[in-house]
């Protein structure tokens, strides 16, 4: 599937050091890449109804990661998935009478348009699990051959207790520290069927779900069907980034059952003899809220990026609001937080018109290259310091904002392409 046009990066000088991220399974801070490859998979979206602030939030947290590799000097692989067919989707077009394929194609168009309108970059691999049916198929074959399959009624479950590893990311032990009874009241939340009769264990999840009357299928080797959530991730990550790779990203809410079940299902698959496959680090986003409540379809509190912008509001303004809040932190979208980010937005765009015009500066009219001065090396230098940071997007704002009041007070220092360039390459606002 085609993903988006991608925005022009500017080129910047030097380059910056190497991201750490906050590890979701050792609660510790991680160099997020082992090597010159830095590979991230991103969990997607289930497109029928996209895009909320709380989508944008995450993946333009996601962006911040990739603009920090490229800078670094990475060779990035991004691949990102597309649940266009599960049972929210299929839920959603009964209720409006709609066709489910027409639903997804129409909500995966405007997630498309309003990432390219926040200039989050794309992914290399943009996958839909319609198309990535063949593959998941082969790669649950490899899990049937492992043992780790069984048949109920008809449906394919994934036996936990083939993976060894099980609960390294959530379970006891680890940062998040769920217990057992916390994971089973969790899965019944998220999509999954502890209760369900004939299963050996209650967390076991769906890998293959057989034809129903009424809903699209598949041809496998389990019988005309669809597949299971966790192992449509398992079988694209490992597929594009191979089966071991840097990043695995996606909101809080996915930390448990779908990271978990999905990385159990890479260590089954690609490294039955113990040894490591999926993820080296877990990197979760917080959630957004609005009107007090977490921000979500079920909810219906949703504030659409779409919207916004037919409202005539700067996408710019947007993905601004967005990086005045850390990416693992919780909280509010209001009124006030955009009127804040457009403000912000102006000043710094009248702070880059200043400089750019001042007589004082080298920039107007000149023909000889530009000579970098000590003030935009520093705010470069700390813009960069604060994204290798866990992505501290909230302190390389502060940076540029530093920079946009010296600028609009008694001086307007000559340096301000460095810094345009700086908040469009690292942060991704165009200025």
């Amino acid at each position: 599937m085609d993903a988006w046009r991608s925005a022009e990066v500017p080129a910047l000088p030097g380059h910056g050091p190497e991201v750490r991220l906050h590890d979701t399974a050792t609660g510790r801070l991680a160099v997020a890449t082992a090597g010159h490859r830095a590979s991230l998979y991103a969990c997607g979206i289930t497109p029928y109804d996209a895009t909320h602030m709380g989508h944008a939030a995450t993946y333009t947290a996601w962006d911040l990661l990739v603009r920090a590799w490229l800078d670094a000097g990475h060779q990035v692989a991004y691949a990102q998935n597309i649940t266009d067919v599960d049972d929210p989707l299929l839920e959603r077009a009964e209720r409006d009478g709609d066709d489910w394929w027409q639903l997804a194609l129409r909500e995966i168009d405007r997630f498309r348009g309003d990432m390219e309108a926040l200039r989050n970059l794309p992914p290399d691999h943009y996958i839909g699990a319609v198309e990535a049916v063949p593959l998941i198929d082969r790669f649950a074959e490899r899990l049937a051959a492992r043992g780790a399959l069984y048949d109920v009624d008809g449906d394919v479950y994934f036996s936990r207790s083939a993976d060894p590893g099980f609960g390294a990311l959530a379970g006891p032990g680890t940062a998040s520290g769920l217990s057992v009874v916390e994971m089973t009241e969790l899965s019944a939340e998220r999509g999954g069927d502890p209760g369900r009769p004939g299963k050996k264990d209650p967390l076991d999840p769906l890998v293959w779900r057989a034809e129903r009357p009424g809903e699209p299928s598949w041809p496998s080797r389990f019988g005309p069907g669809r597949p299971g959530w966790h192992v449509e991730c398992a079988a694209i990550a490992t597929e594009y980034l191979g089966p071991s790779f840097d990043v695995q990203a996606g909101g809080s809410d996915l930390v448990f059952p779908h990271h978990e079940m999905s990385a159990a299902h890479a260590r089954v698959a690609c490294a039955p003899g113990g040894g490591h496959a999926f993820a080296r680090v877990y990197a979760h986003s917080g959630m957004v809220a609005y009107a007090g409540a977490k921000m979500s379809k079920s909810l219906g509190n949703l504030v659409f990026v779409s919207r916004l912008r037919a409202a005539g509001t700067d996408p710019m303004a947007i993905r601004l609001a967005l990086l005045a809040h850390h990416y693992r932190a919780d909280w509010e979208w209001t009124g006030d937080v955009l009127l804040e980010a457009a403000g912000r937005l102006g000043r710094w765009r009248a702070a880059v018109a200043s400089a750019l015009s001042s007589p004082a500066s080298p920039l107007r009219g000149a023909a000889a290259p530009v000579p970098v001065s000590p003030a935009a090396e520093a705010v470069l230098a700390k813009v960069r310091e604060r994204l290798a940071d866990d992505l501290d997007a909230p302190g390389a704002v502060a940076a540029i904002d530093a920079w946009a009041a010296a600028v609009t007070g008694e001086t307007a220092p000559p340096d301000a392409a460095l810094v345009r360039d700086a908040a469009d390459a690292l942060l991704g606002v165009a200025l």
